[in-house]
């Protein structure tokens, strides 16, 4: 798997995880099914910044994330 489809599935993970901790939260259940989502999209993101160091910042989210959609969708 290329490190730019790793880190935008860990993102998409990650971005789902938010509103799962939220809602484990005011309806005060423990958060497991959180804790795995957390664990895996900050897996694969830790694995794409592994094999590119220093490629990814903030900047440059938008740009992979539109270059990975853009290439399966075409």
């Amino acid at each position: 798997m290329q490190a730019d489809l790793m880190f935008v599935i860990g993102l998409v993970v990650l971005a789902l995880a938010v509103p799962a901790v939220v809602g484990a939260i005011f309806e005060g259940r423990t958060p497991t099914t959180v804790a795995l989502l957390v664990l895996i999209g900050g897996g694969l993101v830790g694995v794409a910044v592994y094999q590119r160091p220093g490629f990814y910042s903030i900047s440059t989210v938008p740009d992979v994330f539109v270059r990975v959609v853009g290439q399966y969708l075409n």
